[in-house]
């Protein structure tokens, strides 16, 4: 086990691809599409987005390799300010049980030096076992998926495109949520998302939305019926079958909208956090939480 580096990238991606795959073809209900294969596109995205996570805090991510240098394991954290973010984690099947997971998670929480922090679990049984085992409350989390009932779209006001000066308000508001801001987190993101913001100051909201895939990402804000708002915004945009996840049961905000656009809800893992509440009205990202 060392620190990543760049040209580890490519290794870890084939074995977060294969992992993942793996798992969920394992957790597919039978009502439930078949599971396909990682796309070149997003085998891409995630090498890029890797590569980012190096640039800003190397030293929250760490690699397990095997005798042939291929990556058999990787876990990639950041620390942002006050909270620690674990992006993802995993070790390839046929090399668990030999500790490599542990001493992984050992690593990163190392640089989490204390810090609160937060990240999204599957159900994995060794593996709930060991974030419960290091501090971590475990809250079950939902999915909806399915094409949204555009009949059901009510006329959303008060909204705006937002930018990169609305960063400064945007990480207050982070910090009430969550407890620190996204930092550079948010210009990565706008460079490759839209994003949408409350225009009035005294509700202040955003919502991130992948218009290629037709998905919302960290919909967050003050209060609830702003939050609605913004995922209603984030539902107009979608096209075909869409997917709002990592919704806690502080956040039936998200259920109400999901239910009434005619989305399937389902469970998904837990959303982990250590040291503080479970954030609302907020929904976590997978990559930036």
């Amino acid at each position: 086990m060392r620190p990543a580096r760049e040209e580890d990238l490519p290794s870890a991606e084939r074995a977060s691809a294969a992992l993942f795959f793996e798992a969920d073809r394992r957790s597919r209900r039978v009502c439930e599409p078949e599971i396909e294969p990682r796309s070149a596109t997003a085998s891409k995205q995630w090498i890029e987005r890797m590569r980012y996570y190096l640039r800003v805090d190397p030293a929250g991510c760490r690699v397990a390799v095997g005798e042939d240098g291929e990556v058999v394991g990787f876990a990639m954290s950041q620390n942002r300010g006050d909270v620690w973010y674990l992006a993802t984690y995993g070790v390839l099947t046929r090399y668990q049980g030999q500790g490599i997971g542990k001493r992984l998670m050992d690593a990163v929480l190392a640089h989490a030096d204390g810090r609160p922090g937060l990240f999204s679990s599957t159900v994995h049984p060794a593996a709930t076992r060991r974030y419960r085992l290091a501090g971590f409350t475990l809250h079950p989390q939902m999915r909806m998926v399915g094409t949204v009932d555009r009949s059901t779209l009510p006329a959303v006001s008060g909204l705006r495109e937002g930018r990169a000066d609305d960063f400064e308000w945007m990480d207050r508001l982070d910090e009430r949520l969550r407890g620190a801001g996204h930092g550079p987190d948010h210009a990565y993101m706008l460079e490759r998302l839209r994003l949408v913001v409350s225009d009035d100051p005294g509700r202040p909201g955003y919502v991130y939305i992948d218009e290629e895939q037709g998905r919302a990402a960290l919909p967050a804000a003050a209060e609830q019926r702003t939050a609605q708002d913004l995922l209603w915004e984030a539902l107009a945009a979608s096209h075909g079958d869409t997917l709002v996840n990592c919704v806690t049961t502080a956040n039936h905000w998200a259920v109400d909208v999901g239910l009434a656009a005619r989305l399937d809800i389902g469970q998904e893992g837990y959303l982990a956090v250590r040291g503080m509440a479970e954030p609302a009205p907020y929904l976590a990202s997978g990559h930036f939480l």
